[in-house]
């Protein structure tokens, strides 16, 4: 449940069979599905590999992007033999979790930059109505400022799962148009974002496969006890910290992936006004708490310098 309707107690359930009540401040008829509990293990439950999902090669020793190794740099093939379920959105991502090993994705993933000399046009996010469309008016510092009386952690760690949450539920409304051969690279207009591998060669990945291992890694990380620790007492890993900016660091890049490649779809379905919204409540929020640098905004740095203006992100 969103962490609007959870504040009252500032806490995070550990009880796995809690019904989720309400539904999230972004939530729309066109976006089907619960959010992701922070207790519920994205591998418990087995079910069909998805069709838009592909599998890394089987050969060789390496790393994976977003947090995620696996065996030789991933192919577009599809011989899963394990998957998990979990996605708000509904559909299933299949990862053989045998082959998976958790890595620090700020290690395992490279932007690069592509000059180009000439932008004919803006892309469709900056074009008018849709970069002034918004959920919700107002700016969001007070939403996002830390509580008296909460716990630092404990604050950034709802916050994150929420925001993960949200984002997995938008990502699965386009994901059947995120295929290979249309999206050979995980890029966002001039930004290309690449793969290194266990020899530490940055390689291009597929943005559907990049995507899958990001979701796969966070997933892990918000329902591990020992990063996100829900039980009352608990104490957070000294590289909680680490942990939760590296999460907002690959959470951005889906955003604008997003942004740049499937924003039309997201206008098709009337839902640019919550996206835009979720979105500054996002940056709103990584800003209040110095979780990303500078530069990794760049590729959406005209859109975030717009929704300031118009005072939506301070």
């Amino acid at each position: 449940m969103s962490f609007f309707n959870t504040i009252k107690g500032l806490g995070r359930s550990s009880k796995k069979n809690k019904k989720d009540e309400q539904s999230s401040l972004y939530s729309h008829s066109n976006i089907s599905g619960n959010t992701l509990r922070r207790t519920q293990s994205p591998i418990k439950a087995p079910s069909s590999p998805s069709k838009h999902s592909a599998s890394p090669a089987r050969g060789g020793v390496g790393a994976g992007t977003g947090g995620v190794g696996v065996q030789g740099i991933p192919t577009t093939g599809r011989n899963q033999t394990s998957t998990y379920q979990g996605s708000p959105s509904k559909r299933s991502r299949a990862v053989n979790n045998n082959n998976l090993q958790q890595r620090s994705p700020h290690k395992a993933s490279v932007a690069s930059r592509t000059s180009q000399s000439t932008i004919t046009e803006p892309p469709l996010f900056m074009c008018e109505p849709y970069v002034k469309t918004a959920l919700v008016k107002g700016s969001y510092k007070t939403i996002v400022q830390l509580p008296a009386f909460v716990d630092l952690n404990e604050w950034l760690a709802l916050n994150i799962f929420e925001f993960f949450g949200n984002l997995d539920s938008f990502y699965g409304l386009v994901s059947e148009f995120v295929s290979p051969e249309e999206f050979p690279t995980m890029n966002a207009g001039q930004t290309n974002y690449l793969w290194v591998d266990g020899t530490g060669q940055a390689v291009n990945l597929p943005a559907c496969q990049y995507i899958e291992y990001v979701i796969t890694w966070i997933s892990n990380k918000i329902n591990d006890q020992e990063t996100f620790p829900t039980k009352t007492g608990a104490v957070f890993p000294q590289f909680f910290i680490k942990d939760v900016k590296n999460i907002s660091r690959q959470m951005f890049r889906i955003f604008a992936f997003i942004y740049y490649n499937q924003f039309d779809k997201i206008v098709h379905l009337s839902l640019e006004a919550h996206f835009n919204s979720f979105f500054a409540h996002f940056v709103s929020f990584i800003k209040e708490f110095n979780l990303l640098d500078k530069k990794e905004l760049e590729p959406l740095q005209p859109l975030i310098d717009e929704f300031e203006a118009s005072g939506k992100i301070n």
